[in-house]
């Protein structure tokens, strides 16, 4: 292509006393020459001592070089906008394809956070408790469901919700009312006649002193680190859609901030390129930007937690400025998706029988038989399991146990670091493996570039396809993260028991993971 002045701390290796000549650099398209006034540089010995390994450092060399030929330093600019005017088409490629670099990197980073749910690839080796294996991959989200949802459970449980506080919302008369017609037709199918005409006069005073009773001890009833955990454990689409919901600001701004940290960058290694043309430079840079750019989008989502004063502006973390519009979404899910009036009643019928059972006998007496108080629980179990049919108990409970406003007004008030560990997990877990693919991708994207741009016969007619080609890709990848958050492949199961995660289950997969970390700490 054309020449360029030498390497420019090759000087720190000449006698320091040797004259400079006039080197005239050609180009294809240009040419032009610096003109080194005949100096003898005569340098005093350093008023500091250093020793050896200092003088062979890459620093002092590097200052040595600077000292004694500042001019040749001085016209790198000059360099790199020869070069560029030259072949203008060619160079543009160069932060074009970054911008394309960034921008595809961190749209599949977003996807590796989630899909795909089930692991893909060779079964030959996977890693225990990690997404990867060889050749084989699952979104980070699914691969550690458990772990994810514990910390969720740990920050509802602990800071947000209180099941007696919600259920003491509830008037004990009004909703043994509403549960009195399903109860009695429960006890006539599975009990008989008789025992429904005995029982109607007294039920709405039994229920109401049963509710009210449940009310004082739904806590050892009901558990609700297991409701919760049970809900994302057993449909892991539920907490992949809770994080893409709650997320979804940033996720889009982790995606579309590539292209302009890209551009950015690009232009950076658009500028080495034009004074260090060898083969390495750009997949190099290419590899630095795609590093860089999703490592610095990542930071800003989170950083700095709290606002910070920089005169009249106020930085902060991306996610932790949205707390008031996240605690909603949040709250919103959470209520129509985890702990709603069917899920709740379910857990209560079929997680927590056995408790159930316990508590209704030692509220009726064994005058009453077993069999009435399993009709009664197989009628909590209908209700849960046909909202449409009983809509009015479940409106009813969702209204009064105000879980919705309790958990968004609770979340409000999280200080900026605990709020952000509702999303932050998603990106610590496998954080590096994300950034570093970024970094593979953009060395390759670099090595085709300096294939296909720079060598070869019609270079700017490759280079103008390229541009258009990395220009279009690009757009493409603004739509797609428009929409990313709906891409999710299946619907959640609906909500029912599931045999294999039951309370045992849910208490094991607790103690173990509280017992990884107190491992790890």
């Amino acid at each position: 292509m054309w020449s360029f002045p030498r390497t420019l701390l090759a000087s720190s290796f000449r006698s320091q006393s040797k004259p400079w000549n006039v080197t005239s650099i050609q180009s294809k398209k240009s040419s032009f020459c610096f003109i080194r006034h005949r100096q003898n540089y005569t340098h005093a010995a350093p008023t500091k001592k250093i020793n050896a390994v200092q003088q062979t450092s890459f620093y002092h060399r590097v200052y040595n070089a600077i000292k004694a030929n500042p001019i040749e330093f001085l016209t790198i600019p000059t360099v790199a906008a020869n070069a560029i005017k030259a072949n203008p088409i060619e160079f543009l490629t160069i932060p074009t394809v970054a911008a394309f670099v960034g921008i595809s990197t961190n749209y599949m980073g977003v996807q590796m956070l989630f899909y795909p749910l089930e692991y893909q690839g060779s079964s030959i080796k996977r890693f225990p408790d990690a997404p990867y294996g060889i050749f084989g991959w699952q979104g980070v989200v699914p691969a550690r469901t458990e772990k994810m949802a514990l910390r969720l459970v740990d920050i509802v449980t602990r800071d947000l919700l209180s099941l007696r506080e919600a259920f003491g919302n509830l008037d004990a008369n009004v909703f043994a009312d509403l549960m009195t017609d399903v109860v009695v037709q429960a006890v006539k199918d599975d009990c008989g006649t008789y025992w429904a005409i005995v029982l109607k006069p007294l039920l709405p005073m039994i229920l109401t002193r049963v509710v009210r009773q449940l009310q004082v001890e739904i806590d050892e009833v009901l558990d609700l680190p297991t409701v919760v955990l049970n809900a994302f454990v057993r449909d892991k689409v539920v907490l992949v859609e809770l994080f893409q919901k709650v997320g979804r600001v940033e996720l889009k701004f982790l995606i579309e901030s590539g292209f302009g940290f890209g551009f950015i960058l690009g232009l950076a290694q658009m500028v080495l390129w034009a004074v260090k043309p060898k083969a390495w430079t750009l997949p190099v840079a290419g590899s630095l930007v795609g590093y860089v750019t999703n490592w610095i989008a990542i930071k800003l989502l989170f950083e700095p937690a709290d606002p910070v004063e920089l005169g009249p502006l106020t930085v902060q973390g991306l996610f932790e400025s949205r707390q008031k519009e996240v605690s909603e979404e949040f709250a919103h899910f959470m209520e129509s998706r985890v702990l709603s009036s069917p899920m709740l009643l379910d857990a209560l019928a079929n997680q927590n029988e056995h408790e159930l059972f316990e508590f209704l006998r030692r509220q009726l007496p064994y005058p009453i038989p077993e069999k009435v108080l399993r009709a009664a629980i197989k009628a909590i179990r209908n209700v849960a399991s046909n909202p449409e049919e009983h809509e009015q108990i479940h409106q009813y409970v969702r209204e009064h146990l105000d879980i919705e406003d309790t958990l968004s007004r609770r979340l409000k008030k999280l200080s900026p670091k605990s709020f952000e560990n509702l999303l932050h997990p998603v990106f610590q877990e496998d954080e590096i493996i994300l950034i570093v693919v970024g970094g593979v991708l953009g060395a390759l994207a670099g090595l085709l570039q300096t294939r296909v741009t720079f060598s070869g016969s019609n270079a700017r007619a490759k280079s103008i396809g390229l541009l258009l080609s990395s220009l279009m890709a690009s757009a493409g990848f603004f739509v797609l993260s428009d929409y990313s958050d709906f891409f999710v492949s299946g619907a959640s199961k609906d909500v029912g028991y599931d045999p294999v995660i039951d309370k045992r289950y849910a208490e094991d997969t607790i103690g173990n993971v509280h017992h990884h970390k107190d491992t790890t700490d």
